[in-house]
């Protein structure tokens, strides 16, 4: 592979903070890297100093000459006169990107429902994002650095870009670089993780699965390390100079292990003990929609509606922006009053709403997180034990340092932590959560997904991040042309369905991209499941019959061999307690051997990972 940029001993420094200390790594054509690590541990730096809008205090940034780099930044540049039109297309002619295929396909999956010849200036900033996004991707580029691209995307547009950006380019060309908080985007897109923290960078192979993976093993590493150093510490202590040199291993990812990582791990959550706590905090009724509709003027947000949620119920709602989700939300806390129809609560029901704009933060304005907390003598029962705010504190991330800090001062994701945090405190049995993963790196989703794991009442979560909404709900429902259906397939069943609707809706905003498609300019546009089905060849690689039969049963012969050799290395281990511990010699030949069949196995994993990445698996 080509190298394409990268920096070489490079510092930045602020007058607060240095972010990156003595950081080199490289970017070669056809890597696809995912950027993850604490926020303000500075993942924004790092791609801006790569893009050449940073430049380091000590060290250099390299770039192939020629190489074409773009970038999406966390603020735009866009001219608020401009058009729509003009911002993602210019002054090109109608012919060139009405017939480019490409160009269809990104304007239809990203800016579709906008007006062509609108005015930027009139956008929110969520549309003025996707635009944004639209211009860059319009472009042709060698390496795509993206800072937080799902922002403001729907579910059904994250999944375009996935797909979009995996068949951007041929598999060894271009280079993707991104930094986002939606862990099923970097699972699916990225095949490299670079974790940034503590001032420096660490590569990881694989996407994000493959990376938690790896940290649990680094972790697990770390504490035997210590442990082992603890021990070499009171035998010196014991016997001064005698202590026995301690032996370092070198972590190394494998399938195995992965595996013995995760053997021993509990299930997520004990449904039937949470349903029995929730039926007794609750009763029997939680929430009924009996016929609901909700008219405001001349359009029909709800439409009879029919739907319950029970008692401990993890309901988790999809839909598109603006396709009702809020109103459903606000009828059910009766905020709303149905135009037709009654929606009826449980007597016992005591809601609480944890919105995206955390209105109940700001009566606190410069009150200390200490003192917030400190009216609080709650205990909460999560897991079933109980929880002071203090160890909720502690779970969702707070520092000591953190806790002197005046609300006010607190980031976007404290903010978001301690509103949870509050409003757990307050002892709900309904908990609605409205975009709750808006600001929270991926440690701290992680965190706030395990506090609402062992959280014993009724849940209903709205959010565009997949990952979040299949992790922490049972079963998921999509807002769709004024109907909430189940979706007993989850996110990928809505997909399906909301791709069947856009025929049937390409003419209900005139003006947009997708109307102008749809009345003839330039070739038909098509869905971004239509083209990647038509563009994707019968296999991942376009690779003829024969050799796909001979790679698949090469790839089973490997795996036959590895899984006999794993058989051999742990009866070569259990035999070393044969032998007399006193006998060095056949110790050592024993281990010796041991040694030996893993380097074999060692050999044999690479070559199935190489199979495997032929295949496309």
């Amino acid at each position: 592979m080509a190298f394409l940029l990268g920096c070489e001993k490079a510092l930045v420094d602020y007058p607060t903070k240095t972010v990156l200390d003595d950081v080199s790594l490289g970017v070669e054509d056809g890597e696809r890297i995912g950027i993850v690590g604490r926020n303000g541990d500075g993942k924004s730096t790092l791609i801006n100093l790569l893009a050449g809008r940073v430049e380091p205090d000590e060290g250099r940034v390299i770039r192939t000459n020629g190489v074409r780099v773009g970038l999406l930044g966390q603020t735009d540049d866009l001219d608020d006169d401009a058009t729509v039109h003009f911002s993602v297309v210019g002054d090109a002619p109608e012919y060139e990107w009405a017939g480019d295929a490409r160009i269809r396909s990104i304007l239809t999956g990203i800016v579709g429902d906008l007006p062509w010849e609108g005015r930027i200036g009139d956008l929110s900033g969520g549309q003025r994002r996707r635009v944004d996004l639209a211009r860059l991707l319009v472009g042709e580029w060698d390496v795509l650095m993206l800072d937080e691209p799902t922002n403001h995307l729907d579910v059904r547009a994250i999944n375009w870009l996935a797909q979009h950006l995996k068949e951007r380019w041929r598999a060894d060309k271009g280079a993707l670089l991104v930094v986002t908080h939606d862990r099923w985007f970097l699972d699916e897109v990225c095949t490299t993780m670079w974790e940034v923290h503590d001032r420096r960078v660490e590569p990881f192979e694989g996407g994000f699965s493959a990376y938690i993976m790896q940290r649990v093993e680094r972790e697990r590493v770390a504490r035997v390390t210590e442990e082992r150093r603890q021990n070499k510490l009171r035998r010196e202590l014991a016997w001064l100079s005698r202590g026995a040199r301690a032996r370092s291993t070198k972590p190394k990812f494998h399938v195995k292990a992965a595996q013995e990582l995760i053997s021993d791990v509990p299930p997520l959550r004990n449904d039937l003990e949470l349903k029995r706590m929730a039926v007794a905090r609750l009763g029997k009724q939680v929430v009924d929609f009996n016929g609901v509709t909700v008219r405001f003027g001349n359009r029909t947000v709800l439409d009879d509606v029919n739907w319950g949620v029970g008692p401990g119920d993890r309901v988790g709602i999809v839909g598109e922006n603006g396709a009702g989700k809020t109103t459903l939300l606000n009828t059910m806390l009766r905020r709303v009053k149905p135009t037709s129809g009654y929606v009826k609560v449980g007597k016992t029901v005591r809601f609480a709403v944890l919105s995206q704009h955390l209105d109940g933060l700001t009566k606190l304005g410069s009150d200390r997180v200490r003192q917030v907390i400190g009216r609080y003598s709650t205990r909460v029962m999560l897991d079933g034990k109980e929880q002071t705010p203090a160890d909720l504190l502690e779970r969702l991330g707070f520092t000591k340092a953190d806790q002197n800090e005046p609300v006010c001062d607190l980031s976007g994701g404290q903010k978001r932590r301690l509103a949870l945090m509050l409003i757990l405190l307050d002892e709900p049995n309904v908990l609605i959560l409205d975009e709750p993963g808006n600001d929270l790196d991926v440690d701290m989703l992680a965190a706030v997904e395990d506090l609402l794991d062992g959280w014993p009442g009724t849940l209903v979560l709205v959010t565009h991040d997949r990952y979040l909404m299949e992790r922490v709900t049972d079963d998921q429902y999509a807002v769709m042309d004024g109907k909430v259906r189940h979706l007993p397939g989850g996110v990928d069943e809505y997909l399906k369905l909301a791709d069947a609707e856009d025929a049937a809706h390409a003419h209900d905003a005139p003006g947009s991209i997708a109307a102008l498609f749809a009345d003839g300019a330039g070739a038909q546009a098509p869905s971004a499941s239509s083209s990647s089905q038509r563009e994707t060849p019968e296999n991942p690689n376009g690779l003829p019959n024969n050799e796909l039969r001979a790679l698949r049963k090469e790839i089973h012969s490997t795996e036959r061999k590895m899984h006999t050799l794993e058989g051999k290395i742990e009866d070569a281990q259990q035999a070393m307690y044969d032998i007399d511990p006193t006998d060095f010699e056949a110790l050592g030949k024993a281990q010796q051997k041991i040694d030996q069949m893993k380097s074999e196995l060692d050999e044999l994993e690479n070559a199935w990972f190489e199979l495997a990445d032929k295949l496309g698996e």
